[in-house]
């Protein structure tokens, strides 16, 4: 007798990181249900039996079809108002629809199925920002959760409508905390609006690269590339994650003036230009607590239980993103 390979189901496929996850999830004899609003491109090389859903989920009824069989959901979904994910103002509907609303939508999905099926797999993209600003600078996950602006309150609360459902026997839930995430590589097909991508794009137009504070400020950088093979090697060890949430990052911060001086100095390679100046300026109005504080995340603990490891040093990723919007490729993602 044939078993079919499981179906996992990746909502937001179009999306910078489930774009990645699809990608990654491509690679292996899986079945795949891709759910995004936009067009989501198959990968050439893909080895894995795959479906494209056009949806809208925030419409009523449409998440119970997207999910409809799934053996594991991948949660990428993204609340996108402007030139970031995380800069939302306060009581913005849109944002708490896509990242709560859509959750529970989820969650009450998965929860109308037979009681003779296993309760379903549910990873979600959470991120280190839950936490608020603690007053040290490396994160493991024993910190208390504080956060402070809408964003992260509102992925807090996603986190907690899983983790009760996974406590209740519904799914089998584990919450990946992402740390700050950049880059493109060669199969790339949606918008990085990162930091690092940013940069990159000024210091292409020939604009200078601005930071508000000396430099100093550290940040935990992690390619989107090493994200989605997190998400896979999650996807077998769910006994040891389910219930809990997750750190994800390198380990190490790195500098942003460095950072940023090694963006300029890439793109001026590439290009053929002057490297761009990098200055400090004055911070906008809108500048938050941790946009001043540096990060560093020990995911020594998701090492242990999976045995991931990143592999896209902060050097080749660097050169892989700046390569990337040197050569026009980005005109072509969305």
């Amino acid at each position: 007798m044939t078993v079919n390979p499981p179906l996992i189901v990746v909502l937001g496929a179009a999306g910078f990181v489930g774009s990645a996850v699809f990608r990654e999830l491509a690679r292996h004899p899986v079945r795949i249900r891709a759910v995004s609003r936009r067009a989501c491109p198959v990968p050439e090389d893909a080895r894995a039996e795959i479906e494209v859903l056009r949806a809208d989920l925030t419409e009523p009824g449409r998440m119970a079809a997207a999910v409809a069989g799934a053996d594991v959901v991948i949660h990428a979904l993204a609340y996108i108002a402007g030139a970031s994910t995380w800069r939302i103002a306060d009581g913005d509907p849109g944002a708490e629809r896509v990242h709560v609303g859509l959750m529970q939508d989820l969650l009450d999905a998965l929860a109308d199925r037979p009681d003779s099926q296993p309760p379903p797999t549910v990873l979600f993209t959470g991120s280190v920002t839950a936490a608020g600003s603690p007053d040290r600078e490396v994160l493991d996950g024993s910190e208390p959760d504080r956060p402070k602006g809408y964003y992260e309150r509102l992925k807090l609360e996603a986190e907690q409508l899983l983790l009760a459902a996974d406590t209740a026997g519904t799914v089998r839930g584990a919450c990946l905390r992402l740390t700050t995430l950049y880059g493109y590589s060669a199969g790339s097909t949606a918008r990085d609006k990162g930091i690092v991508s940013t940069m990159t794009r000024r210091a292409v137009a020939g604009e200078p690269l601005t930071m508000w504070h000396d430099g100093t400020v550290r940040r935990d950088l992690l390619h989107v590339d090493d994200v989605a093979r997190a998400f896979w090697a999650a996807i077998p060890r769910m006994e040891a994650l389910a219930g809990q949430r997750w750190l994800i990052g390198t380990g190490q911060g790195a500098p942003l003036g460095d950072v940023f001086t090694t963006v300029s100095a890439l793109v001026a390679q590439q290009t053929g230009k002057e490297p761009v100046p990098v200055v400090s300026v004055e911070p906008p109005h809108y500048a938050e607590v941790s946009d001043f504080r540096s990060v560093t995340v020990d995911s020594l603990a998701f090492r242990n239980a999976t045995g991931w490891t990143p592999q896209v040093s902060l050097e080749e990723g660097l050169r892989l993103t700046t390569e990337f919007c040197s050569s026009g490729r980005e005109a072509g993602v969305s």
